[in-house]
């Protein structure tokens, strides 16, 4: 029988807490209410007829007239790339599917960014530069047509889905796991840096592997005022949605869907941008779902563009990679972010903050509260600074290098979570920071969570466990701290009769407290590997 406590139920968070009122509201786009229907420009929705000229013509007409709406009627438009502009609102009426070419010659190569760094890929379906109030908006979808630019891995798909694929041509590698769209990818593959912007080379430097650049679906950079509402953004190429260097962005009941077995295909990826609201969206992906990012190692920390005053409230997220994700491309840093009523369920993290030497950046004053989690498939919670590596284990021990602290050393600190629950996951909590720069202050409270395993707690500093319920398979340890110091662990329910409580590990292992909770469920309250038995204290 597994014994709940109603103090966990009555607790309150007494740390200062972040809340909505604190965050700066995204100033609000104003559109005139003048309509420019796609059909006026010579649009014909046919499935057949290329609509890029005719779009982008109104689009430009309303922006030179003072902006206003331009009309998606409903139909199925086929289009090449749009670009938005300054006051323009892109409406798609219900019903109306706008729907991206797979003929790759219509999107050329342009100077963007790519995963935190600059770099040519092929132009955007959906973008803007440097644009002030615009928005798409509505009830329609937007398809990318991402099928013909992604890699598939076969273990990935049913024979007969794999069978269907391969009646499309391509190539398929030598071992028959991977399918490729065309060489031009294949090269791409086999390429250092493919796409990275480097001195010496020119565009046409990077030709021979243009189908390997994929484009994201939506890349919104340098703009202001900024709203996407209602609209399904759906099978994009690589990221859905990729506001890049953006103020004041309105994000509101909108649905990012991909395959869940598209590569980089991450629903939302909000990167240093400033005063953000995402809201009532939901977002079914290929890799991480709500994701804050803001460049990447050196070009990262250069732009110093730390994303910073979000807000993401009642969203879902079913498949991804993580439900709420920051980094690992987090160089510029991110801050005052506040994450709460939101529902994970299937994705294989919950809440997940990634990062790697080499990256710098600061992450702090980030909260989050009344989460909702099922069937996560690995970490409830994760923060992780070794993303890309895993640590030789030892006896238990990670077998990790000390490094001198430079510019490229990241920074995990200052995050409060309250109120969650979590019912199947393989790992409850998981702290794994650098020896040279632990993960610090991490406040975690009221939280019920059902997992395999309980808490692994490494290279951290100032972890706080309060009104945690830990319902695990694992009971041998329920806790495992390694080379941690100032943790404590205040009203901590576990399984009655668990094996081992708690497991101390490495010499650095010191102050560690257990107060307010029932010890004597445990057969055994611990177990010293490496650590002194005085680094534990009881209360």
């Amino acid at each position: 029988m597994i014994k709940y406590c109603l103090a966990f139920l009555m607790f309150t968070v007494s740390c200062t807490t972040l809340t909505a009122q604190n965050i700066k509201a995204p100033a609000p786009t104003v559109f005139k209410t003048d309509t420019f229907n796609i059909t006026s420009y010579g649009a014909r929705a046919d499935g057949l007829t290329l609509n890029t000229k005719s779009i982008n013509d109104a689009i430009a007409d309303c922006n030179k007239k003072g902006g206003g709406v331009v009309l998606i009627p409903q139909g199925f438009w086929l289009t090449g790339p749009i670009v938005l502009l300054s006051n323009v609102n892109l409406h798609l009426a219900k019903d109306a599917l706008l729907q991206f070419t797979d003929d790759k010659t219509q999107y050329k190569l342009v100077e963007g960014n790519y995963e935190g760094l600059p770099a040519y890929r092929n132009q955007s379906p959906l973008s803007a530069t440097n644009a002030e109030n615009i928005a798409i908006t509505g009830s329609g979808i937007i398809d990318g047509n991402g099928g013909v630019w992604r890699a598939v891995n076969h273990d990935k798909l049913s024979e007969t889905e794999w069978e269907n694929l391969l009646k499309k041509g391509g190539i398929v590698s030598d071992d028959g796991k991977q399918w490729y769209p065309s060489e031009s990818y294949v090269r791409g593959t086999k390429t250092k840096k493919p796409g990275v912007i480097e001195a010496g080379k020119t565009l046409n430097d990077y030709a021979s592997i243009k189908d390997f650049l994929r484009p994201n679906l939506l890349v919104f950079t340098k703009c202001k005022r900024v709203l996407l509402e209602g609209v399904t953004f759906q099978n994009s190429p690589a990221w859905c949605l990729h506001p890049l260097m953006c103020e004041d962005l309105t994000v509101r009941n909108i649905y990012a869907k991909n395959p869940w077995y598209a590569q980089n295909g991450d629903g939302i990826d909000v990167e240093s941008c400033s005063n953000v609201l995402i809201e009532n969206s939901t977002f079914d992906v290929g890799d991480d779902g709500i994701c804050i990012k803001s460049g990447r190692d050196e070009e990262g920390r250069k732009r110093g563009m730390p994303t910073q005053n979000v807000e993401i409230k009642n969203c879902v997220v079913y498949h991804a990679h993580g439900g709420f994700v920051i980094g690992s491309e987090m160089s510029g840093g991110a801050k005052n972010i506040y994450v709460h009523d939101c529902t994970f369920i299937g994705t294989d993290i919950g809440l997940r903050f990634k990062t790697v030497r080499g990256r710098g950046g600061v992450v702090e004053n980030i909260y989050a509260s009344d989460i909702n989690m099922k069937d996560i498939v690995n970490e409830a919670i994760l923060f992780d600074m070794y993303y890309f590596a895993s640590p030789k284990i030892v006896d238990g021990i990670p077998q990790v290098e000390y490094k001198p602290v430079d510019a490229g050393t990241p920074v995990f600190k200052d995050f409060y979570f309250d109120n969650v629950v979590c019912n199947g996951a393989s790992e409850a909590i998981f702290i794994r920071g650098l020896p040279e720069m632990h993960i610090s202050n991490i406040n975690l409270s009221n939280m019920v969570l059902q997992a395999n395993k309980g808490i692994e707690c490494s290279e951290a500093t100032g972890i706080n466990f309060k009104n945690i319920q830990l319902v695990t398979k694992e009971t041998s340890p329920v806790i495992h701290v390694i080379n941690s110091d100032k943790i404590l662990f205040d009203n901590i329910g576990y399984n009655d009769n668990a094996a081992l409580l708690m497991k101390l590990s490495g010499e650095k292992t010191k102050d560690i407290k257990i107060v307010n909770s029932n010890t004597s469920n445990a057969k055994q309250l611990a177990a010293f590997n490496g650590t002194e038995e005085s680094a534990l204290t009881k209360e």
